[in-house]
């Protein structure tokens, strides 16, 4: 697991808790669970709009037969909103409202295409070209140079085919 997801599983729900706890010394506990719900109620609300809306820009970017990237961008986002809106507290409802709204999820668009570009840069090699009607992304799993190894591999010597000579070759084992 990545260091700053294992800091983030202990980081968030201690920040979490501090968060509430001083709400509730401020407005009494009854009234933070209410604001707790109340957002709930809100930041679902606000997803099944913005989710069913990007749907629709979805479809008809595809019906154009125009490549859907800032659709799927948005719909990346409010997914992951939503998942920060289940996640009980002040801190994930927050950051899940700011995917999930538009005005801010515009503004976090290429922050987000930057993250993932670099992640897949790691693994894949990207091709960007530009034409007059749309922007492609040409991805391609990066390859090996010949002659090495993945890592924690062995390299064996190459085999001369004779099946005598290899003794992992059960071939000659017909009987």
């Amino acid at each position: 697991m990545a260091p700053g997801l294992m800091i983030a599983l202990l980081v968030v729900p201690i920040a979490e808790l501090w968060v509430i706890l001083q709400v509730s010394d401020r407005v009494g506990v009854l009234s933070t669970i209410g604001l707790l719900i109340l957002v709930s109620i809100l930041g679902g609300w606000l997803l099944k709009q913005q989710g069913a809306a990007t749907w629709r820009r979805l479809q008809a970017t595809l019906r154009r037969g125009e490549m859907p990237t800032v659709e799927a961008i948005d719909g990346a986002l409010i997914l992951f909103g939503g998942a920060l809106l289940l996640t009980p507290g002040f801190l994930t409802d927050l950051v899940g409202l700011a995917l999930i709204f538009p005005p801010t999820r515009a503004s976090l668009r290429g922050v987000f295409r930057r993250f993932v570009k670099k992640s897949a840069g790691r693994r894949w090699q990207v091709i960007e070209s530009r034409s007059p009607t749309a922007r492609v992304v040409k991805v391609e799993k990066s390859v090996r140079p010949r002659g090495s190894t993945p890592p924690g591999s062995s390299r064996l010597p190459p085999s001369s085919g004779d099946p005598a000579e290899d003794p992992g070759d059960d071939s000659r084992d017909s009987r």
